[in-house]
C-alpha cells in the first residue's frame, strides 16, 4: 500500500513527508483494518512534521481525521462488521483505569495515544483503528464534507464548552482555519453572536458568508466587548490580546496543542474574574455528541481536497492560510 511518511521533522517548506510502498497491516484483537476514503489535515500534523510536539518513534504516518470504510475486523470487536463506514478520530486509546479515564476525562489520561503520532494515522491507503474508540459516522455528510470534523470539528465543540459559552452570549474566534468554521456554525445554532479575528482576506470572507456579525484583524476594538473567546491560532502574544477584549467573568479558551509563549502580562487583564483556559485534545462522548449535533444543524465543512501524494503541498497551503475551510487528502 502507499503512504505518506515522516521519516524526521523538518518545515514543511521542505517537503518533508515521503511516499512509501508500506505491506498492509495485520488487524489485531480489538482493532479494525480500514480502507482510507479521506483524511482532513490539521494544524496538529503540521506541529508533528515541524517538530513542534515529538512522537515517540520515527518514521510515523500523519493523520488523525480519517473516513475509512472496515476491510477486517479483529478478533473481541463488536458492534462492527466488514463495510461499515468509521470515522477515526485523534484519540486513539486511553488506559480506562486511570482517575481521569474513570471520570470520563480520558483525553487528560497519561496513558492516551493519538493517531497519527503514537501510531500510524489515515496519510495512507490503509490503517488499523482501535475499535472502541472509533465513531460511527451520519450518513448523509459525504466523506470529504465528514472528514473535518473528526478532530477540527470536535475539538472546536469541546472548546465551545470550556469557553463556558451561554446561549445568546457574544463570541469571539480568533484565527479561523478548519475548527473555527466548524465552531462558529455550532455557537450561531445556538442563538450566539460571533465576532472573528483573522488576517486573511478568504478567511473574512468565509466568516462573513457562515453569519459573523464583525470581522475584523486582532489589533481592531470589536463593537462590543465579549462574552467568551477562543484563541485557534497557536499565538501566544495574542492571549494578552484577546483578554483585553474580554468583559469580567468572562472566558479566554485557547485550542492548541502547540502554543508560543505567552509574554508577561498586566495582572488587570485578567483581573475581574476572567478565566484563561487550555483545551487538551477531547473525549470519544464528545465525537459522538458532536457528530449527532453536527447531523441535526447540519453542519457544512468548506474543503479543499487534495491527493495523498500531494500532502505536503496541502500542509504548505494549510500554514499559509490559503485554504478557506479544511484541506482533505483523497487516496
Amino acid at each position: 500500500m502507499k503512504a505518506i511518511r515522516l521519516i524526521e521533522p523538518s518545515l514543511i517548506e521542505r517537503a518533508p513527508l515521503q511516499p512509501i510502498e508500506l505491506p498492509r497491516p495485520q488487524v489485531g484483537p480489538g482493532q479494525l483494518l480500514l480502507r482510507v476514503r479521506a483524511c482532513g489535515v490539521c494544524h496538529t500534523d503540521l506541529h508533528t512534521i515541524e517538530g513542534d510536539i515529538i512522537p515517540p518513534s520515527y518514521p510515523i504516518t500523519p493523520g488523525h481525521q480519517v473516513v475509512g470504510v472496515v476491510e477486517d475486523v479483529g478478533g473481541g470487536v463488536e458492534g462492527w462488521q466488514v463495510g461499515d463506514r468509521v470515522g477515526v478520530p485523534w484519540l486513539n486509546r486511553a488506559c480506562g483505569m486511570c482517575e481521569h479515564c474513570v471520570g470520563g476525562e480520558e483525553n487528560l489520561c497519561q496513558q492516551a495515544r493519538f493517531t497519527g503520532f503514537h501510531v500510524d494515522g489515515g496519510y495512507a491507503e490503509f490503517m488499523l483503528a482501535e475499535a472502541h474508540y472509533a465513531l460511527p459516522l451520519p450518513d448523509d455528510l459525504d466523506d470529504e464534507s465528514v472528514a473535518p470534523l473528526l478532530c477540527a470539528g470536535i475539538i472546536g465543540y469541546r472548546s465551545l464548552h470550556k469557553s463556558d459559552l451561554q446561549p445568546g452570549e457574544r463570541l469571539g474566534l480568533v484565527g479561523f482555519g478548519a475548527s473555527a468554521h466548524l465552531a462558529i456554525q455550532v455557537a450561531i445554532h445556538w442563538g450566539c453572536e460571533v465576532y472573528v479575528f483573522t488576517r486573511s482576506d478568504g478567511h473574512r470572507r468565509l466568516a462573513r458568508k457562515l453569519g459573523a456579525v464583525w470581522v475584523g484583524g486582532s489589533e481592531d476594538r470589536a463593537p462590543a466587548l465579549l462574552d467568551r473567546a477562543i484563541l485557534f491560532a497557536p499565538v501566544g502574544t495574542l492571549v494578552p490580546v484577546i483578554l483585553a477584549k474580554i468583559r469580567p467573568g468572562g472566558t479566554l479558551a485557547i485550542n492548541a496543542i502547540h502554543l508560543s509563549s505567552i509574554p508577561e502580562m498586566e495582572y488587570r487583564l485578567i483581573y475581574g474574574e476572567r478565566t484563561l483556559r487550555s483545551v487538551a485534545n477531547a473525549t470519544r462522548r464528545d465525537g459522538v455528541e458532536f457528530l449527532q449535533l453536527a447531523a441535526e444543524i447540519p453542519v457544512r465543512a468548506t474543503t479543499k481536497t487534495y491527493a495523498l501524494e500531494d500532502a505536503n503541498q496541502a500542509l504548505l497551503d494549510m500554514k499559509h492560510s490559503r485554504i478557506d475551510g479544511a484541506g482533505v487528502l483523497q487516496p
